[in-house]
Formats: structure tokens, sequence, C-alpha cells
């Protein structure tokens, strides 16, 4: 297996050099420096490390093709027109860097906007400041983050249900399902959200069994990252986070209650540094209400052809209400058949159609978490429910849905597993069962036909065979 993946690696590296001559050396050569990193972490002594690091290397390899594929063709406004959109400003950025007023006006009027992926700018600029325009190499970069993705989901699952085929089937879904092969292989901003938020439940996880800086650290910059990247959902991290460690914590000392309030307290004067009140306060006086959302919802649903809920107005708690339903339902379920009107729409059938087939063992892995697992699983719960609420409210567009839907299958992901081994492991105990009852009666059989023939052997103490 090891042999295969270095074979494919060389193939893969060989073809993309070959297909982007010019673009690829420099991108395969950032895509090196940022996976040295995540495979020496990945490498450290455990009992699946090989797993993982087959996971990271095939996970990559994957995103590879499928980011060369789109760059060569020049697919970018069919699958996510956002990423010439960073890379025309993240461009920009790196000449108002050089003093150029012209591209510093232009990087001012997408910052005016209020678009809210200023960090997602900053990363191009700062690769293209480096080495050149090259949205290849942002493609590559996201690659990396989004095979990793996997193994920090399989360390989730681990945590919470210390079952390792549960562990294992999460982080496959995560690594090779197609959505979120797509998302991870562009020059978008999906990649580094997904990685954000899978970090930030792990590290939250392991805050509320044991406070340790280290975690308190990568949380705190895990905040920042989505509040660069999409700050609605860093408030809704925020209080999941907030909520973890007041519903998670197992037994409630004074040692362990001083532990987290300087965690907490700590977490909240780094980002007090940073001016996250500030930001996050004026974007929230900006977008955080009904009118907001409503215009959000008809933006999304009248500028596609693929828009639902045109006449939902959201403005009202009561109207709010009235589109949840819908909005769950095309969040969760979008693209039906029906709505299959272009190639974009259809290429998702044989993805929905397996996740259609997942989502009964999605609902039996959160009853079963919910029941046994509640306060382990409260950070994913929280926040997965507050996501999930929101886009459902202020999503319009079935696109748009399906994309962002990406954000909580990571986690969806995990419980999908949880009722996937229990629906397995209930196989396996009756069949253990049925071949415990047939060899139960196939020795039942045998000790009653040993029975019959010793009751019909001649005894020794028989008169005759006494006389004889």
């Amino acid at each position: 297996m090891n042999a295969l993946l270095v074979l494919l690696s060389l193939l893969v590296c060989g073809a993309v050099l070959f297909i982007a001559p010019s673009a690829a050396p420099p991108a395969l050569m950032l895509c090196v420096v940022v996976s040295i990193p995540i495979i020496i972490m990945l490498a450290r002594p455990s009992p699946e490390r090989v797993f993982l690091l087959r996971l990271f290397v095939a996970g990559l390899l994957i995103r590879i093709v499928v980011g060369t594929i789109i760059y060569s063709w020049n697919l970018q406004d069919f699958f996510g027109g956002d990423a010439n959109t960073y890379d025309f400003f993240g461009y920009s950025l790196t000449k108002a860097w050089h003093g150029d007023t012209y591209h510093e006006a232009i990087y001012q009027t997408f910052i005016r906007s209020g678009a809210g992926a200023w960090g997602m700018l900053y990363l191009v600029g700062g690769v293209y400041e480096l080495i050149g325009r090259n949205m290849l190499a942002i493609q590559f970069i996201n690659a990396a983050f989004g095979a990793v993705t996997p193994c920090i989901i399989y360390y989730s699952a681990q945590h919470l249900f210390g079952n390792l085929r549960v562990s294992r089937l999460a982080a496959l879904l995560t690594a090779f399902f197609p959505s979120l092969v797509l998302w991870s292989s562009q020059a978008l901003k999906d990649g580094l959200i997904v990685l954000a938020l899978a970090l930030s439940i792990f590290a939250t996880l392991q805050l509320v069994s044991k406070v340790s800086i280290r975690y308190v650290i990568v949380l705190t910059m895990c905040l920042l990252a989505l509040l660069s990247l999409r700050f609605y959902i860093f408030y809704m991290m925020a209080v999941a986070v907030v909520g973890a460690f007041i519903i998670g914590v197992k037994s409630l000392s004074a040692q362990s209650f001083f532990s987290r309030f300087l965690a907490i307290a700590a977490m909240g004067l780094a980002l007090t540094w940073f001016g996250v009140l500030r930001y996050a306060s004026s974007q929230f006086e900006r977008y955080g209400n009904l009118q907001a959302v409503q215009r959000s919802r008809v933006d999304a649903a009248t500028t596609a052809g693929s828009g639902f809920g045109k006449d939902v107005d959201v403005r009202t708690t009561e109207g709010a209400l009235t589109a949840v339903p819908i909005g769950l339902l095309y969040l969760l379920f979008a693209p039906f058949p029906w709505q299959l009107a272009s190639l974009r729409q259809s290429i998702a059938v044989p993805e929905m159609v397996v996740w259609w087939l997942c989502f009964p063992l999605l609902i039996l892995g959160f009853w079963f978490a919910i029941k046994h697992r509640l306060r382990e699983v409260s950070p994913i719960l929280l926040f997965t429910t507050m996501l999930t609420l929101a886009y459902s409210l202020f999503q319009g567009n079935v696109g748009t849905a399906y994309r962002q839907r990406s954000q909580l299958l990571v986690f969806y992901f995990i419980f999908v597993a949880v009722g996937a081994i229990l629906v397995k492991e209930n196989a396996e105990t009756r069949e253990r069962q049925r071949k415990l009852a047939k060899q139960e009666l196939a020795e039942t059989q045998a000790a009653r036909t040993l029975a019959r023939r010793k009751s019909t052997e001649p005894s020794t103490s028989h008169p005759a065979l006494r006389e004889s």
C-alpha cells in the first residue's frame, strides 16, 4: 500500500507538471511545505498513524487531481466563481502593499462591501507576494488543508466514542465525499472554514477534558480564522465553546472551574487584543437583524435559477419561523431530482443518493449520542444545531445550500458512522447468536444421537453375557 501511494504521488506530480508547466512547480512546492508539518504530526507514534498517513496522502492526491482539472480547464466559474473574486482582490491587495493606490482603492471597495472574507484575501495576497499570481498554488494549499481535516475528524470521533470503526468510517467519509473534495480543491474559503471548524471542535473537546495552553492557543487561532472568513460562524462557535464548558464538565470542582475560567478569560483577552469585539460588533449591527437576512434571502433566490422560497418574508418572527422548515428541507436534501435543470446540478445526483441513504444512519447516530454521550457531544450538537437553523433561515438558493452543507457534513459524518456501526454490530450480534444457536442445536442433536446409541448397545451386566 505504501509503495502504491508513492507511485501514485509520483504519477500525479508528473502529470500536474506536464499539464501546467508554469504554475505547477511553485504550487507543488508550497503544497509540500504545508504538508510536511502535517505529516510530521501524523507520524507521531500511535496505533493508527499508518492509517492516518495513508488517508492524508490519498485525500491530498485526489484533491490535487480535481484541482488541476478545474485549473487547466478554467472551470472556476462553473464550480465556484468566488475563486476568481478572491484571485482578483487578493492580487489587488499585493499591489496595494507596494503602494499602488488604484489597487488599494479596489481592495477597500471589497472591504466596504462587507463581504467578510478578508482572511481569504490575506492568504491569497501572501501567497502571491511570495511566488507571484498563481491560483493553482491556492488550490493545492487548500487541498492540503482539506486532506488533513478527515484526520481531525478521526481524532474527534475517537475522543467521543472510543471506537476505531466509527472513527475510521467518519474519517473516510470526510476524506472522499465528493462535495467535500470539490470545495477543498478550489481557491475558495470553504476548505479553510471546514478545517477551522473541525479544529475548533477538537480543541474544545480537549479543553473540556483538561485545560492546556496548547489547545487554548489552537482554539483562539481558529476563532480568529472563522471571524476573518465568515463572521457569523464565529458567534455560533463561541456560543458552542462556552456551552460545552458549562455542560460538558464532569465534575465542577473549584480547581476545574478556576482553570476553565482562566482559559475563557485568556481567549477573551486575546480576541479583544486583536480587535475582535469591535469588528464583530460592527458586523453584528450591520447584519444581525431580520431585515438583513431578508435581503440575503431575496438576493440568493432571485439572482440564480435554482432559487427557492422567493415569496417568503423573514422580516418578522412569524415569517422567520415559517421559513425554517422549507429551508431545512433544502439545506439537508437539495438538489432534488425534479430540480436537475443543468449539468452542474445533475453531477450532484450520485452524491445526493448516497447522502439520502445515509440520513437514517445520521438519525440513529444522533439518538445514540444523545442517549449515551450527551455531555461529550454537546459542543457538536450546539454548533451544528445553530448553524443548521441559521442556514435554513437565510438560504434561498439550492447551489449555495449544497455548498454550505459541507460545513455541517464533517460533523454529521461522525453520527452517520455511529449509526452505521450500530447497525453493523447489531447484524454481527444476530449472526453470532444464529451461529451459536446452530452450534448448540448441533451439539444437542449429537448428544441425543449418542444417548440413543448407548441405549441400544448390549449391557455387560446382562445375565446371558455373564454366563458366556
